[in-house]
């Protein structure tokens, strides 16, 4: 092939790449903003060290922050637990960095020491100076940040199906794919762009699994929001660099003097029970753990009557009830 003929067959394959990344990142911003017109902001948004932090609050009592888990947001506490709770505590529960409504202040990767300084900022400036925490799954790694980095600013932690200690192998196939600046950069375009409907179907089943999710869930807690660029960008960036960190907290987690409910499920395939809570028992002071038979990685949908028994308990224990 001659070199004009290479010339002319490499910017006609560059137009035709070039228009399909055009078509994907058009097709891509619509279903963005068709999203965030179904699920705007529930709560008020404080701006934190250049981070905008969304907050819903609700009811009146001690306060009680909640903490969701990857890829998550604050719908899924607001689904139900939240108005159940807001009967007798002040319930915040907020977006972490990067996803449903707080942005990630241009930062990479923030690492759960970081998100617990922005998200006790942010609860601080609600009036919220020591509350209980409660941290789902990632949720539960920045939850026990928080205490780690400011023991006096907060009462108790309440840990449900916690991300909280350092694990052996991989963390399946999505996050090894997106382990990567290329793979960040292409894959999530066009899983913004053309994921279909049983993506979000499938990922939930399987997340709640072998619970069934509650009626509605889907519907209400907007999987779209999880599905943008840059959200996508960073649950998959904080995912994968969520280990380091996590072994370098649990060396420090014996000098955690609060009082900790721990909550986990023994069916729970996402984060197993053997791997993360019950060896987090063992190395908190005066933790206790609630194991529920047969529950998976959802249990404040699934058994939301003992995640509030547990936050009472958490309660009574830091001197608040």
């Amino acid at each position: 092939m001659s070199f004009r003929k290479l010339a002319l067959s490499l910017i006609a394959t560059a137009a035709v790449l070039g228009g399909a990344v055009l078509v994907t990142d058009r097709r891509a911003a619509a279903r963005e903003a068709a999203a965030e017109a179904a699920f705007p902001p529930t709560g008020q948004v404080l701006t934190v060290d250049g981070v905008q932090v969304h907050a819903d609050v609700r009811g009146e009592g001690p306060d009680l922050v909640l903490i969701h888990g990857a890829s998550g947001n604050t719908r899924d506490f607001t689904h139900a637990l939240a108005d159940d709770l807001a009967r007798r505590y002040r319930v915040i529960a907020m977006d972490r960095p990067g996803l449903g409504w707080t942005t990630d202040g241009g930062a990479p990767i923030l690492s759960p020491g970081e998100q617990a300084r922005i998200l006790r900022a942010a609860a601080s400036r609600l009036g919220a100076t020591r509350p209980l925490v409660l941290g789902h799954s990632y949720g539960g790694a920045v939850a026990l940040a928080w205490a780690l980095e400011a023991p006096q600013g907060a009462a108790g932690l309440v840990i449900v199906s916690g991300a909280t200690m350092p694990w052996e192998g991989g963390l399946g196939l999505w996050y090894r794919l997106t382990d990567s600046r290329a793979g960040r950069a292409i894959l999530a375009p066009l899983i913004a762009a053309y994921a279909p409907a049983r993506l979000a179907e499938s990922t939930v089943a399987e997340i709640f699994a072998p619970d069934p999710a509650p009626p509605g869930y889907l519907e209400r807690v907007g999987a779209g929001l999880s599905l943008r660029r840059h959200s996508l960008r960073a649950n998959t960036a904080q995912v994968n660099g969520l280990l380091p960190h996590v072994r370098a907290m649990a060396e420090r987690y014996g000098d955690i003097a609060l009082p900790v409910e721990i909550l986990h499920g023994d069916a729970d395939t996402i984060t197993p029970i053997d791997t993360h809570s019950r060896r987090l028992a063992r190395v908190i002071p005066g933790a206790v753990l609630t194991e529920l038979p047969g529950a998976g990685h959802m249990p404040h949908h699934t058994h939301p009557e003992a995640v509030a028994a547990a936050i009472d308990r958490a309660a009574r224990r830091a001197g608040l009830r």
